[in-house]
């Protein structure tokens, strides 16, 4: 009897634990995500009203490399939070205003770039000194690290599901933490919760799904696969554009100054800012009107590639949505698919197969278009993430097992291609160990 009492007691103190690190994670992570929010969507209203702002990008990229300097933080971002639940590498509390204040700088002035990337520096930076302040060992501060992230996404776009699962399983492709489900959720519910009570709106689009049948199914599925190619090339874009210019540009102030000259040149050159910023009210257009313009999607692909490869900040996740909607809009219609659902297709597989995430895709789908067209969602996000191979958004991400066999390679993303010897074992710094 004493022995299951003292068993018994583990698992509460446990839960208590948790429990109380995701409020006080959740609390800080809505505040400071809707605060977040509120800033970008206010510098982007004020680019709108002002559009001479746009001249200022370049002045503005040196106000963010000050930033990252003075703080010293210059070249950490999200691979970092990510090497952290990897190997518990320690966060940089004076990471969480820099990616603020250079995320909102960016958006201010007409840089290219999404917002969630900052969402899981800053809250991985949370979560992580949260953690401290609770004294928690070096495998909790893992956990804690992705409850933070959880909570800050789900304080952004309002889907707390989504959250959860993305944050579980985008460190290590194959391997859900089932540990950090409880704190993940519970935190992703109370920053929901806060940024409610701040007047953050939830993200989320009204469409018509089709009902289900076998030749949609397979028009669906052909739309899928073309978006794992847009999905190669928006990873590849990236990847090489900020390979380049690191290569060709090494002084940071003249990088980017060159890029946010780049930026506005290319802006007065399309006639249009529908690619500076976010560009959410392009993914509304297509997802809710089906209208996008044909080459919008590649454009979008090119303007946020610049942008961070020449050090603005920001995310890539809703550049994704951009392309995957806008994409889906225009290439739909011509596969006999609503445009307007083809663009939700679009956005979800695009987005799965660049964060390598199949079912935090699928329950993206649902907090983001309802359930209508659940099969179809599901059956996209396969298709792209297998399809998609083992490029990523995230370098520092690893895929444990092989997307065509069941076999575990442990690759680094955009490190691998089907056929090539896999990598050694984890070290011991590995939460496989």
């Amino acid at each position: 009897m004493w022995a299951w009492l003292m068993h018994t007691r583990l698992y509460i103190r446990a839960l208590g634990k948790w429990i109380s690190l995701a409020v006080v994670t959740g609390l800080a992570c809505g505040v400071v995500g809707s605060a977040f929010h509120i800033g970008v969507e206010g510098a982007t209203m004020l680019r709108q009203l002002h559009p001479w702002l746009l001249w200022c990008l370049p002045a503005a990229g040196l106000l963010v490399v000050s930033i990252y300097k003075l703080t010293g933080t210059e070249g950490q971002g999200t691979n970092d939070i990510i090497d952290q639940v990897h190997l518990g590498k320690g966060l940089s509390l004076l990471l969480l205003p820099a990616i603020f204040l250079g995320t909102v700088l960016t958006h201010l002035c007409g840089g290219s770039a999404g917002r969630e990337g900052a969402a899981l520096q800053m809250g991985g930076t949370l979560g992580y000194h949260t953690g401290l302040l609770f004294h928690l060992d070096d495998r909790d501060l893992r956990t804690a690290t992705m409850t933070g992230m959880a909570a800050f996404f789900a304080a952004l776009f309002g889907t707390p599901l989504a959250a959860t699962v993305f944050a579980m399983m985008v460190i290590s492709i194959g391997v859900i933490y089932h540990a950090a489900f409880i704190p993940c959720l519970t935190a992703s519910l109370v920053a929901y919760g806060v940024s409610l009570l701040m007047g953050v709106e939830p993200t989320h689009f009204a469409i018509a799904a089709p009902e289900l049948e076998l030749w949609m199914l397979v028009r669906v599925a052909i739309l899928a696969a073309l978006c794992a190619l847009v999905c190669v090339l928006l990873c590849g874009t990236l990847h090489a554009t900020e390979k380049w210019m690191r290569a060709l540009l090494p002084n940071p102030w003249l990088r980017i100054i060159v890029g946010g000259t780049a930026i506005v040149a290319l802006t007065h050159l399309c006639g249009t800012t529908d690619y500076n910023g976010a560009g959410m009210e392009v993914i509304a257009a297509a997802v809710e009107e089906g209208q996008a313009r044909p080459l919008a999607f590649l454009l979008k692909i090119v303007f946020t590639s610049i942008t961070l490869a020449a050090g603005f900040k920001g995310g890539e996740v809703v550049p994704s949505f951009f392309v995957g909607a806008a994409f889906g809009c225009a290439v739909g219609p011509l596969l006999g698919i609503p445009a307007g659902f083809a663009a939700a297709i679009g956005l979800v597989a695009v987005f799965c197969g660049a964060v390598n995430c199949p079912l935090a895709s699928i329950f993206l789908s649902v907090e983001l278009f309802g359930d209508g067209g659940l099969l179809y969602f599901a059956l996209a996000c396969g298709i792209s993430y297998m399809l998609s191979g083992y490029n990523g958004l995230y370098s520092s991400q690893t895929i444990l097992y092989s997307k065509l066999k069941a076999e575990y390679i442990n690759v680094h993303t955009n490190a691998h291609h089907a056929g090539r010897p896999h990598a050694k074992p984890p070290t011991r710094g590995s939460l496989r160990d």
